[in-house]
């Protein structure tokens, strides 16, 4: 019998890619002139964001308030990581090109990744500008502290609730950990104003700052690890190389299986490569069957783009011996 290798793509869940002789050069992420809901999302998070990082130079600037101030710092950076992130995300929304043969979904974990560093940056300047107002406590007011405080859960709140709407991409979780921090940050603001209304505690408004600022620092290297894990190829965390060789092993006529790897493009889009050999006498009717069980299979553990190399037993998988 003829040697015979097969690569198989598979690009979607639900159908199944052959590459016998035709383009495939096609964008899976919508028609042309589709308006991707991630950056729908992304546009009116940009818009809300810098609308209320005016009000909050403004307000703090006002009342005195190291904490306000410090989270109008914070906003700032967080509309500078949006619109980075807004551009980066339509860059990775583009399907795959001669330079690019996987797309460009890469571009949402380089957005993710900024988006941290500036986190990472503005907490350090958080506490830089807190620091001093913790040793020498002044004055603030209180009223108007409370009434941001009302805003900024309104804005951040309703904005928050809007981009969780969309997909969950490394980026999209980044900008949401920004949104979620603000929210946290003025639910603490508020509280803090009514404290220090009727005890005159004021060392609690460079507290919440502080806090603020420690929060966001844990968050953003979290996240940055994360991206740094995805640049590197890292197999994904949830993926289990054991369970699922185990479940090519049980495909029948199967006899071995090699060369198994695994990676993510941007958190969602998973990628694998594997070998399968089969056993002795097997033929074309089951390389067609094994190939197809192990799509499925693969399918079934969240791969997106599996390449599968099907050889024979005894056959050589290089071209020098394995």
């Amino acid at each position: 019998m003829e040697t015979k290798q097969e690569h198989e793509h598979c690009h979607d869940h639900n159908h199944e890619h052959t590459h016998d002789g035709h383009d495939h050069n096609h964008d899976h992420h919508g028609g042309i002139g589709h308006v991707h809901p991630v950056v729908t999302n992304l546009k009116l998070a940009l818009a809300l964001n810098l609308t209320f990082t005016i009000i909050e130079f403004i307000g703090g600037a006002m009342t005195n308030s190291v904490a306000i101030l410090s989270d109008a710092i914070h906003d700032l950076g967080d509309s500078i990581a949006i619109a980075t992130a807004l551009w980066l995300e339509n860059h990775s929304l583009k399907g795959r090109s001669g330079s690019y043969s996987y797309g460009n979904r890469r571009y949402s974990i380089l957005a993710a990744t900024i988006t941290s560093i500036i986190l990472i940056a503005g907490s350090v300047l958080i506490v830089y500008t807190s620091v001093p107002r913790l040793l020498h406590p002044e004055a603030v007011h209180t009223g108007g502290m409370f009434w941001l405080a009302i805003i900024g859960l309104s804005f951040n709140g309703f904005t928050a609730w809007k981009l969780s709407r969309g997909n969950k991409s490394l980026n999209q979780k980044a900008i949401m950990l920004h949104l979620m921090e603000d929210v946290l940050g003025w639910a603490a603001v508020l509280v803090g104003s009514m404290i220090m209304y009727f005890t005159k505690w004021y060392w609690i408004d460079p507290v919440l700052s502080l806090g603020i600022a420690a929060y966001v620092l844990y968050n953003a290297i979290i996240n940055l690890k994360a991206a740094g894990r995805i640049f590197m190829q890292a197999v994904p965390k949830r993926f289990d190389e054991k369970d699922i060789t185990d479940k090519l092993m049980d495909i029948p006529m199967v006899s071995s299986v090699h060369d198994l790897h695994v990676w993510t493009m941007d958190g969602e889009f998973n990628v694998l490569t594997t070998h399968l050999v089969l056993k002795k006498g097997s033929g074309l009717d089951d390389i067609q069957e094994v190939r197809k069980l192990a799509l499925k299979i693969l399918n079934d553990h969240d791969i997106q783009h599996p390449t599968l190399q099907i050889e024979l037993s005894g056959e050589s998988c290089k071209l020098t011996a394995c």
